[in-house]
């Protein structure tokens, strides 16, 4: 197994100094709190201090949105939660229902279908909830893009406040309140927040302007915790304050719906962030892709046990449907890249395909070739649906912005967009994407690479060390787990455990020995290393409690035969 290419964070020395003096930190820590941009003493103590959370008022059009939402209260409108089918935008849904509900507002909820009604804001729907008596329609993870569907809402009556993250070079749409960190003109001083983050930002809005009551604010945190984790926003700022209090709310099963899917996935520790993305986000995403989204809003506000367990195992038994439908995709568009020479960016589309596990193939396909990817469905009229997914530093937001003359519509991140387009443009599309990607590619590295921190001696992992990195959780998108290095190990002794996983006991020169463990690594002698060779090691420290004890442990992410610089 082929090591990756290992870049090693360069910090400038006398501030990593300055940092380890002023706040009496070892100097790894300084070093992982400049790689995250923290260059000054108050921006430190900020980061390993308790987070305060900012003026929810600063974001633009927050006070004239509280202020319509009360003035439905008072005057008992029906008011419709219309939310995306992916997790950010059932949790923002979910937080809007159950605060506003506990208010006595009349409220209801709406999500799209993914096959039958497609992404965001559609005219059908806006006519329907029309004509139901919705008088104010508050989006949640879109509405950004949907010009013709908001100006439709305000001709039949509706007033429309949007609450959305997604970028757009476009005007802003014509509603009463768009609520968007990435407007050019917001003053708001974090800029990462998803979707569930700004509906709580609202709740917390409206109850600093009209009192406290009904659910307490807090107990929202764990469905924000769940969309910030779910839809990859950095873990810097108040995100980090969110979903640190989110997980504890998760953790000890403070919503029935959570503790009702966390029993069908098998969950029965403290959560972490990689609870969320890797056991019951897909749960929740599955009700989206391959059935009704509006179930996962029903698991995540109902407050019936027997509810939630109904509705839990029928996540449980969608997200086994989609695990064997991804499988078929996936194989399927391995056997279209293989028929062909490797381009620098990949675009792989079939008819049959399901649109509502596309984006999951794309990523797939992304790790497995390091390129970026665009994967599509296209349906019997012809029209390809479909996610496209990247590699570190390449933004897709621009390089679909490059061919929009080509589209029918696209939308998203620089690190994960959707895309709609027509089937004879496809060939074209995926020229041009690929020729963007290779031009990309040329100037930088295309080979996977692994990011460290810094490199240590052995003796500077410490409990202290430990300790101080405990500060920085929680650990996701822009504020990665730390990984350091340590060169020049020889291995006292290594087994295989578990069928795949690597234990080793590793010394450098006279320290003393530690405990060390690679999660699917198999043998030294699969990676090309044996007993005799000594190593470089790429690892997280962590604390391993057995027996009673609590030991440091190395958790490897790469091993090299050492002098491979």
């Amino acid at each position: 197994m082929k090591s990756k290419l290992w870049v090693i964070r360069q910090v400038d020395p006398v501030q990593q100094g300055l940092l380890s003096q002023a706040l009496s930190i070892s100097s790894a820590t300084a070093s992982l709190l400049l790689n995250r941009g923290v260059t000054s003493v108050d921006q430190a103590t900020a980061w390993m201090s308790p987070i305060r959370p900012h003026d929810p008022f600063l974001i633009p059009d927050m006070d004239r949105a509280v202020s319509r939402l009360y003035q439905a209260m008072e005057r008992r409108e029906h008011v419709c939660f219309y939310g995306d089918y992916d997790v950010d935008g059932m949790s923002a849904t979910s937080i809007y229902l159950s605060f506003f509900r506990e208010r006595g507002a009349h409220v209801r909820a709406y999500v799209p279908h993914r096959l039958r009604e497609g992404y965001g804001l559609n005219e059908t729907a806006v006519r329907a909830l029309a004509k139901d008596g919705i008088t104010l329609l508050v989006t949640s993870d879109c509405g950004t893009t949907s010009h013709h569907e908001i100006r439709l809402a305000n001709q039949l009556g509706m007033d429309v406040i949007v609450t959305d993250h997604h970028q757009s070079d476009m005007d802003m749409p014509p509603a009463l309140a768009v609520m968007n960190p990435h407007r050019s003109e917001a003053q708001y001083p974090f800029h990462g927040l998803c979707s569930g983050g700004l509906a709580y930002k609202v709740a917390q809005a409206y109850e600093m302007k009209y009192g406290t009551g009904g659910v307490p604010l807090e107990s929202l945190l764990d469905l924000v915790a769940l969309a910030t984790i779910a839809d990859v926003v950095p873990l810097q700022d108040e995100n980090r304050l969110f979903v640190r209090e989110g997980l504890a709310h998760i953790s000890r099963g403070a919503r029935c719906g959570l503790r009702a899917l966390k029993h069908v996935a098998g969950i029965n520790r403290e959560c972490s962030a990689e609870t969320i993305a890797f056991k019951l986000g897909p749960r929740l995403n599955a009700a989206g892709r391959l059935d009704e989204a509006i179930k996962g809003v029903r698991l995540l506000t109902t407050e019936s046990e027997s509810e939630a367990k109904e509705l839990a195992y029928d996540l449980e038994r969608l997200n086994h449907a989609r695990r064997e439908l991804e499988t078929t995709i996936v194989e399927e568009a391995l056997a279209q890249v293989e028929s062909r020479e490797l381009p620098g960016g990949i675009v792989l589309y079939a008819r049959g395909w399901h649109v509502g596990v596309v984006g999951i193939v794309a990523a797939r396909i992304m790790e497995r070739f390091h390129r970026p990817t665009v994967v599509l469905a296209v349906n019997e009229a012809g029209i390809g649906k479909g996610s496209a997914r990247t590699v570190p530093g390449f933004d897709l937001y621009q390089a679909l912005a490059g061919c929009r003359d080509l589209l029918v519509a696209f939308g998203g991140h620089p690190s994960a967009a959707g895309v709609t387009i027509r089937e004879e443009q496809l060939p074209e599309f995926a020229e041009r994407f690929a020729a963007a990607a290779e031009a990309w590619i040329r100037n930088t590295q295309s080979v996977p690479m692994l990011h460290l921190d810094s490199e240590l001696r052995l003796d500077e992992v410490t409990l202290q060390l430990i300790r101080e990195i405990g500060t920085l959780h929680p650990f996701g998108a822009g504020n990665p787990e730390p990984t350091f290095a340590v060169k020049g190990l020889n291995v006292l002794s290594a087994r295989v455990v578990g069928e795949k996983h690597l234990k080793m006991t590793v010394r450098q020169g006279r320290s003393l020995p530690f405990d060390s463990i690679g999660f699917g690594m198999k043998s030294l002698e699969d990676r090309g290393l044996s007993l005799k060779t000594p190593i470089d090691v790429a690892f997280t420290p962590e604390l391993n409690h057995w027996n009673g004890h609590d030991r440091i442990q190395l958790r490897i992410r790469d091993i090299r035969a050492a002098g491979c610089d």
